[in-house]
């Protein structure tokens, strides 16, 4: 890889050294330099590896802006970390990071280990964590707002029940007719916003059935014009979950995109097994990835940040809780739901663990 790396550098006319390459072939692992002067100055390194992969302008952050890390060869004391900066990679660009060292070991020999990691997982979990914390603060809003609402709307029911019992005139039974349907029908919106507190009931499932169901109730609600596609991994195991929970986040998500697409479209539902998945900070050797495709217009630009918040359509006359509902009940099994998204093609992925792999 290293003298790859090398040729692409000079084929595109990067001017790095050797010793610059060695350090930036490394997309992942660690690296030990001798040093025979103290301080130390670090050169990090951005372009673009071999392999394709990104590299990414690193610079060392301490417990002070002048730090004097004491870095032993043997791992004794303190070291600073690696905090990737998110500037986008240019051929030839540098970074410099003054890093004043005393790398010496027990045994009076001087050194620094280097160690670089890709930070893409980092930022994905913290962003996830931060949509999830927002979304969290906001259905809790919403909960205590339908409690609010809630329990005036049986009043308003019952005494246009009675209203409409004592009229005469059969002309005026419309208007509490309306008053009844209208509360019915909050009535109903209300309980939707409260069922995502009700807890999991935990068994053993196999997400194909789940798969084959909501595509048997798709295709009847929409039999010309949407195919569904299947795309299975027959090794996935069984996962541990509520069944009734991951129909509905299935065909909340699936639902979304025939109605996207205007009952005209094609769908694809896709499981695989994925591999060293980490998932609310836990580590599991297996996972269930499940991808739900459309080839719909896409998601707003506007939207997109708002996707999973209560109340937020981009359908007229949708509830906007059915992707609030989704996001919910994969939480509640451990699990992540994201999605990308441009115009002819749009896929949400869903990530549950596997019991028994956490590590």
């Amino acid at each position: 890889m290293l003298d790859a790396a090398i040729e692409y550098a000079r084929s595109n006319h990067c001017s790095y050294t050797e010793h610059d390459l060695r350090i930036g072939a490394l997309g992942h692992g660690k690296l030990h330099l001798s040093c025979t002067v103290s301080p130390v100055e670090l050169e990090g390194w951005v372009g673009r590896s071999a392999n394709g992969s990104q590299g990414r302008a690193d610079s060392l952050v301490a417990k002070n802006p002048h730090p004097h890390p004491s870095l032993p060869l043997e791992g004794e004391g303190e070291s600073s970390r690696i905090a990737g900066s998110q500037a986008p990679p240019v051929c030839g660009k540098r970074a410099t990071a003054p890093a004043p060292a005393n790398g010496r070991s027990a045994n009076g020999s001087q050194g620094l280990l280097l160690e670089f990691r890709h930070i893409e997982q980092q930022l994905r979990i913290a962003r996830e964590e931060r949509l999830l914390d927002q979304s969290q603060a906001d259905r809790e809003l919403i909960r205590n707002l339908a409690h609010e609402i809630k329990n005036p709307l049986g009043g308003i029911r019952g005494a246009a029940q009675l209203l409409d019992h004592e009229l005469e005139r059969p002309a005026l039974h419309e208007y509490t007719q309306v008053i009844m349907k209208e509360a019915d029908r909050l009535q109903s919106l209300m309980d939707r916003l409260l069922t995502p507190h009700r807890l999991p009931q935990l068994a053993s499932l196999n997400i194909h059935e789940v798969l084959e169901r909501v595509r048997s109730l798709i295709l009847a609600e929409y039999p010309q014009g949407i195919t569904i596609g299947r795309d299975y991994d027959t090794s996935v195991p069984l996962l541990t979950g509520d069944k009734e929970q991951m129909i509905q986040v299935v065909l909340n998500v699936v639902r979304n995109a025939a109605q996207a697409m205007h009952g005209s479209g094609e769908i694809t539902l896709r499981s695989r097994v994925a591999r060293q998945v980490t998932l609310a900070r836990k580590r599991y050797r297996h996972a269930l990835e499940l991808q739900i495709s459309d080839t719909g217009p896409g998601i707003p630009e506007d939207m997109r940040e708002r996707i999973f918040y209560p109340l937020v359509s981009g359908r007229e006359g949708g509830s906007g809780l059915g992707l609030t509902l989704a996001q919910t009940f994969v939480t509640q099994h451990g699990g992540t739901i994201t999605f990308e998204s441009q115009p002819g093609h749009t896929t949400f992925t869903l990530l549950l663990p596997i019991e028994g792999t956490g590590i």
